[in-house]
């Protein structure tokens, strides 16, 4: 089974159940493999996570947990890791560090298989895509792929780099029209993957983030989900793109349309998203069209989650942040047969939010991208 690829710093293993042992597999880039027993989850700082009625809480682990312990997972999970924090020291790392600009401290990515047969997900960070006199930007995207992943695979191998061609074009004297770039850029793609009649069936749905030192901007087609951590708050940076959200089943009405109830409302009882790139067989009434906000950037910024409905459809966003937070702040920490990156927080804390999900019985892929921003603009 075909699984994207992530091509994330650090993203250098792919890993699958062995159905005998029980035991993960992982695939290292060289082609060897290796077994791994998963250890169960702990925490350290003395501190475990609980969710309950929507608050995140902190409270000492039994001594069991401290203890740690191993034990083998029989159940179909895929994980996929990525790290990249200022303090690495693989040569890819440092090289992504260095071209950083002024508002991303770090950034990790995290995506989970769940109990779909295929990973249908991909994720995309590029630091320093695009630089004009004003700075650098960094551009992090979740494609959430359904009928396929090769959609979703598709935007991860090509969106960034419409994206750049557009922003290293524009005149840096004028306003850029973000509204105006991303549209075309969303339609761009669209068009690129509507040649390939065997994809036709085959969609995804994106939310893109381009930050700045001085700016964050969210293009959003579909029920991705782009949160802004600010000052202790949550911040919705983006709206789901659901059949029933009213102006999107007026517009689909319009359109000659309908919206029917089949396991949840879908557009003409086939999709649960009013908005994606592909899906060709579903024009007009599934569109494209991001919608994109443009927010400055402040000294209360935190950090930014971009992810799959997986996470969403679980997890209200102030949860989500609260999560994060206590990540960044290292009131949570988690120990998993030494798998992660303690100096890289972010990282952390989109596994732990794919994690979450999973045990709260997400059955999508779940992907996340947690960055974390710099509080203070120059």
């Amino acid at each position: 089974m075909k699984k994207p690829k992530h091509h994330s710093p650090s993203a250098n293993a792919h890993r699958r159940v062995d159905p005998d042992s029980g035991q993960f597999v992982a695939k290292i880039k060289n082609g060897r493999q290796r077994r791994l027993k998963i250890k169960q989850m702990k925490y350290t700082c003395q501190a475990k996570i609980r969710i309950r009625n929507g608050t995140v809480g902190v409270s000492p682990p039994p001594a069991e947990d401290l203890e740690g312990g191993s034990r083998e997972i029989h159940e179909h999970v895929e994980i996929s890791l990525s790290l990249a924090a200022a303090s690495s020291s693989s040569e890819e790392e440092e090289r992504s560090s260095s071209e950083k600009n002024d508002g991303v401290l770090s950034y990790g990515s995290t995506s989970l298989i769940g109990s779909r047969k295929e990973m249908e997900d991909a994720v995309s960070a590029e630091i320093g895509f695009a630089a004009k006199e004003r700075g650098k930007y960094d551009f992090f995207a979740v494609y959430d792929g359904h009928g396929g992943g090769q959609v979703a695979e598709a935007c991860r191998e090509r969106l960034h780099r419409l994206v750049a061609e557009e922003v290293e074009r524009s005149e840096s004297h004028v306003q850029w029209d973000w509204q105006g770039v991303m549209e075309g850029c969303f339609r761009k793609m669209d068009i690129e993957v509507a040649g390939n009649a065997a994809i036709r069936t085959v969609g995804s749905t994106a939310v893109v983030a381009v930050i700045a030192a001085e700016e964050l901007v969210i293009a959003n087609c579909g029920d991705c989900r782009a949160v802004l951590g600010r000052g202790g708050e949550a911040v919705d940076l983006s709206s789901d793109h659901k059949p029933d959200r009213p102006d999107e089943l007026m517009r689909i009405e319009e359109a000659g349309g309908r919206v029917i109830n089949w396991n949840g409302q879908r557009v003409l009882g086939v999709l649960a998203t009013s908005r994606s790139i592909g899906d060709q067989y579903l024009r007009p009434y599934v569109i494209s069209k991001p919608e994109v906000t443009v927010t400055k950037r402040s000294s209360k910024d935190e950090f930014v989650i971009l992810a799959s409905d997986g996470l969403w459809d679980v997890m209200s966003s102030e949860v989500a942040c609260q999560v994060v937070r206590k990540c960044l702040n290292g009131q949570i920490r988690r120990v998993c047969n030494g798998v992660g990156n303690h100096e890289n927080r972010a990282a952390e804390a989109a596994s732990l939010l794919a994690e979450i999900a999973l045990a709260k019985g997400s059955k999508d892929n779940t992907s996340v991208i947690v960055v974390e921003l710099r509080g203070t603009v120059t």
